[in-house]
């Protein structure tokens, strides 16, 4: 699977750590784990890794409603 470029010729990531996930999301760690849990987005483990599938991310980001607690 190659990277998905930008017009600027730079590469999205294909997964994201917690942390980055977190970053570009600006959702909180307990959400996102929260989510994981949910399987209302892809995370894969890779040793102690969590990584969080950008696919998924950016699918659950532009298709997800607002809820409010």
């Amino acid at each position: 699977m190659k990277p998905k470029s930008n017009p600027d010729g730079s590469h999205q990531p294909i997964a994201y750590s917690v942390s980055e996930a977190c970053r570009v999301s600006s959702l909180g760690r307990t959400k996102i784990y929260q989510l994981i849990s949910e399987g209302k987005l892809d995370a894969r483990k890779l040793g102690t890794r969590t990584l969080i599938l950008a696919d998924s991310l950016d699918h659950l980001i532009r298709s997800e409603k607002v809820e409010v607690e």
